[in-house]
């Protein structure tokens, strides 16, 4: 395999969020997919993302002492899951790929062209560009276009009142801009966030419960660069030297952050509970940037009208939040801090007469709106064992709620209990 070969697969499974400034970003395909509104829901492993007071709801569904309007609902002792999960044109990625290599060989050759016929290379190249000029409009079609890639992977644990979590978060957003000349290949983003967090969860009544807990993050980065036929060479060597010093700072404990994450919850009444959290307290810098703490705040409601206490159980949620409000880059844009969303979970095949502990199938579809940009996602769970979800939504990268939007396609596998 060639060695360019290898650098771009090596950074292609090197993936991460767009936002370089701000704290970790666990993709919850669950919470994504209804509009990333999920602070006040947290009713399983998700609270030790969003909302660690929300452990404090694990094993009250399917419990009759805690819920018994959902005593038959499938009983959730613990959560132990390992997830796989990533995203991206691959097409679209492949083929730009492809014809980088067209055009990067067609320099070549008006190289080999210059020396033989003693002009100048970019009188050569100009003509070679001259003959093809189906390498033009090609390009033309991926100009400035991102071609986003995503990866995860989650190890989770978590039961009443305690819940951790190790999982690793990348994202790379490589683009090709045509140029005047020369097409080049450019690397918006490149960073890779590997994050050890747990907290714990006390519930001081029915109502209200409090969670605290802490977080180690590593970011390895990279910034921003451009490549193209004329330094190609150089940047290859500064790839390796690059993912040489990687490996190398992978166990330096000096670039590790250490922070912690707040949260409360309190239930209203039977169907509706609000909840708060401020995560992302970093008690130093990452990567010499200042990360502000992520204060959320936000509401579910969970309709006893549509709920379903059966073998064949359903639970639909309606939730808002009003996300990141401590940020100040976006404290004029309301939109963008307001989610809002919805899912319904139906259990699709179970026994009818048994307690529903062991459910055959479960299926999940949700919808919503994050920061202005629609979302929507499905699941599909086999005997709780095995869950494969799908998600899409998309986060602003311009000045103003509109301009920019990149939209984001994610598959996952999930296995576990």
């Amino acid at each position: 395999m060639k060695s360019s070969t290898k650098l771009f697969i090596f950074i292609s499974l090197l993936s991460v969020s767009l936002w370089a400034a701000r704290g970790p970003a666990h993709k919850s395909l669950r919470a994504y997919s209804m509009g990333n509104a999920h602070v006040a829901v947290v009713d399983d492993k998700e609270a030790i993302y969003y909302n660690y007071a929300g452990l404090s709801q694990i094993n009250r569904l399917g419990n009759f002492s805690f819920r018994p309007q959902q005593g038959y609902y499938p009983r959730q002792y613990f959560n132990a899951r390992v997830n796989i999960g990533g995203a991206g044109p691959f097409m679209a990625l492949m083929d730009s790929y492809k014809t980088i290599n067209d055009i990067q060989n067609l320099y070549n050759q008006a190289s080999r062209d210059a020396k033989k016929s003693g002009i100048s290379t970019y009188d050569a190249l100009i003509d070679s560009l001259a003959k093809h000029p189906e390498h033009t409009k090609t390009l033309n079609a991926y100009d400035q276009v991102l071609l986003n890639l995503i990866a995860k992977f989650d190890a989770e644990l978590a039961f009443r009142n305690f819940g951790g979590a190790i999982w690793v978060d990348a994202n790379l957003a490589p683009y090709i801009d045509t140029g005047l000349l020369m097409p080049y290949l450019g690397i918006d983003t490149l960073y890779v966030d590997a994050v050890a967090q747990a907290g714990v969860a006390y519930a001081f009544t029915d109502q209200f419960s409090l969670g605290l807990g802490l977080k180690i993050l590593k970011r390895q980065s990279v910034s921003v660069f451009k490549l193209d036929a004329f330094n190609y060479s150089a940047i290859e060597d500064t790839l390796n030297l690059r993912y040489k010093d990687a490996k190398k700072d992978i166990f330096n404990f000096s670039t590790f952050s250490l922070g912690t994450d707040i949260g409360a919850l309190f239930q209203i009444t039977r169907e509706t509970r609000i909840g708060a959290s401020i995560r992302d307290i970093f008690f130093k810098s990452i990567n010499g940037e200042s990360i502000a703490p992520n204060l959320t705040l936000g509401v579910n409601y969970s309709p006893r009208l549509f709920n379903k206490n059966t073998s064949f159980a359903r639970k639909v949620n309606l939730a808002m939040d009003f996300e990141d409000a401590l940020n100040n880059e976006r404290n004029y844009k309301f939109f963008n801090h307001l989610n809002f969303g919805g899912e319904i979970e139906q259990t699709l095949l179970g026994w009818l007469g048994v307690n529903n502990e062991i459910r055959a199938l479960k299926g999940r579809f949700a919808a919503g709106f994050k920061g202005g940009y629609p979302t929507a996602g499905l699941g599909l769970e086999l005997l709780r064992i095995l869950e494969v979800e799908v998600a899409t939504w998309a986060e602003e990268r311009g000045y103003y709620l509109g301009q920019l939007p990149n939209r984001f396609y994610m598959g996952q596998v999930r296995i576990g209990f």
